[in-house]
């Protein structure tokens, strides 16, 4: 199925609190705290970055999706300075140990992996609720984050109403996350996960 995603990070400094809120103002529990396991593809001389695409394996409780992402083919209407709008093509997969064989005999490899713990929230909007939009609550190795997913004047709406400043939101990649906390701390972890960013060997060059 392809769609375009278009959403918003915010750093959350008590998902507790947060969470409490959340029924209050609409939103329905979709998926409780379940961990995520995602590993990014790529060559070698890693041509999908270049061109700003990524090819994911996502293992999600027992979910298991395989997805790629890309800028949008034309200049859009969305103001991608403020919001991060991808296009987004994901299906189930059945075995993902098989895929990322297939990936690596075609010649794309792993080439980061990052893990985190996420809540997924939904709320319906729009007109007659029409459009259902996400919030998720990620707790990830290096802090947690919460992401808009959803139409830009309801993603607008819902940071008013959770007094969330615009000038904290994010459209950095979790990748890109991970390479500024790795400059801040001098951390020689190469992937984003929890095994690697409490290893008392990598914490620190």
């Amino acid at each position: 199925m392809q769609s375009s995603e278009i959403e918003l990070k915010f750093p959350v400094t008590d998902p507790e609190a947060l969470q409490t809120r959340l029924p209050q103002l609409g939103y329905q529990l979709v998926t409780p705290r379940t961990f995520e396991h995602n590993t990014l593809y790529d060559t070698v001389s890693r041509d999908l970055r270049a061109r700003k695409q990524i090819l994911r394996l996502r293992q999600y409780g027992n979910l298991c999706t395989v997805t790629h992402k890309r800028q949008p083919d034309q200049q859009d209407p969305v103001d991608t300075t403020r919001y991060k709008i991808r296009i987004e093509t994901e299906t189930i997969v059945a075995e993902r140990e098989a895929l990322g064989e297939i990936f690596q005999q075609l010649g794309y490899a792993p080439a980061f992996i990052y893990e985190k713990y996420r809540t997924e929230w939904s709320h319906s909007s729009g007109p007659d609720d029409e459009i259902t939009a996400h919030l998720v609550i990620d707790e990830t190795p290096i802090g947690t984050y919460a992401e808009l997913e959803g139409p830009t004047n309801w993603i607008d709406k819902t940071l008013v109403e959770l007094n969330i400043d615009p000038d904290t939101c994010l459209t950095d990649s979790y990748g890109k996350l991970f390479l500024d906390w790795k400059q801040r701390t001098g951390s020689l972890a190469e992937h984003l996960t929890f095994t690697e960013i409490t290893s008392p060997l990598l914490s620190l060059r």
